[in-house]
């Protein structure tokens, strides 16, 4: 198997499997870096977007975005006027930070959009401390913003690459604290594994103007490729501004029919991330128990751990990926992370129990 590795500092991202290792070795490795629910869609939703694909790619999508808000408004259960469908979170998040961003403070380690969408003059870096294992304090963090005098803040809940989360009480404590900046951009795309009761802002979303939730599908929906995110906001001026910079045809047919599938599976999904919770906590448990690594506690569907035998993260990952066929995310090219961290996303107990098997193998040298 020959590995393009000069791919890996291409990128903040993980390089996809493809263009690692070609289409074919690709179908061999277990994709540990792909955070997607693997329950859903379900096989009957993959076989009517399969039946439909024809007609799908012939058509035209929508150039009512009305349409697909009200389809996911109904398994959210919030107002669909509030509610915009993006071509992936990545759209949304680079319309905020392009339009709608003065200057904002991002603790980091964190997921590399937003710092890559604002330009250094407008964006302050918040550190985490690697000694509390990359640990946000929402009542630290906030006397930091308003010390820096910036008028925006993100949070991400659960947290990006760690998978730190907070309460639902403590978010709205924290927003309540926050009345007086101009935004605050809560990004919940893992909220959905965090517990059987979902503890999202989505329900109060309404009481804080200055609140913008944003999501990828990608994650909790489990299809990436089909480019789904969407945020929400009470604010009514931002809406309006962020829907006209918006391209009219911004979601694919495909994306659209997926959309309109939802409510009549929202049992099934529901029932799929149960599941994903139920695989997550017992690979947490497993890493835990593995001699040589730190599993932080995690609130996602994924689980992030520390290398503490002196290996690096990417040696690990790829001795992983040549002699175990099976791909984690290393997490050094994070910016504001060290070279020990990885990060890996339960892909089912079959194929997380592959892993728990070999991580000792590999740790041992």
């Amino acid at each position: 198997m020959q590995i393009n590795v000069a791919l890996f500092d291409e990128t903040t991202h993980s390089p996809s499997l493809i263009d690692l290792v070609g289409y074919e070795d690709a179908q061999q490795i277990i994709d540990f870096c792909y955070i997607a629910n693997p329950y859903y869609p379900t096989q009957p939703m993959l076989d009517e977007l399969t039946r439909n694909l024809p007609t799908l790619i012939k058509t035209y999508p929508s150039s009512n975005p009305a349409i697909n808000a009200r389809h996911l408004a109904r398994v959210l259960h919030v107002d669909p006027d509030h509610l915009i469908v993006g071509n992936g979170a990545t759209e949304l998040i680079t319309e905020l930070c392009h339009f709608l961003v003065s200057d904002m403070g991002v603790p980091i380690p964190t997921f590399g959009e937003y710092i890559e969408k604002i330009d250094r003059g407008r964006l302050r870096l918040y550190q985490l401390d690697p000694a509390q294992d990359y640990q946000l304090n929402l009542d630290d963090y906030l006397a930091w913003l308003h010390a820096e005098k910036l008028g925006a803040a993100l949070v991400i809940n659960p947290h990006n690459p760690t998978g730190q989360l907070f309460s639902l009480a403590q978010m709205q404590a924290f927003l309540e604290k926050a009345r007086g900046l101009e935004l605050v951009i809560v990004d919940e795309s893992f909220i959905d594994f965090s517990a059987p009761d979902v503890p999202s802002l989505l329900a109060s979303a309404d009481d804080y103007p200055n609140l913008v939730i944003v999501r990828s599908m990608s994650k909790h929906c489990g299809v990436p490729g089909l480019r789904l995110g969407y945020l929400y906001t009470g604010n009514e001026q931002r809406l309006e501004r962020l829907r006209s910079s918006l391209p009219t045809w911004n979601i694919n047919t495909l994306a659209e029919f997926y959309l309109s599938m939802l409510p009549a599976t929202d049992a099934d999904y529901h029932g799929s991330r149960l599941r994903v919770i139920g695989d997550v906590a017992q690979l947490h448990r497993e890493l835990a128990a593995i001699p040589g690594i730190t599993a932080y506690p995690t609130g996602a569907n994924f689980v992030c751990f520390r290398v503490d035998n002196g290996m690096r993260a990417r040696d690990v990952q790829r001795r992983l990926l040549v002699e175990h066929h099976m791909y984690v995310r290393d997490c050094s090219n994070k910016m504001g992370m060290d070279d020990y961290h990885i990060r890996v996303a339960s892909q089912g107990w079959e194929k997380d129990r592959a892993l728990i098997g070999a991580l000792p193998l590999v740790l041992a040298g």
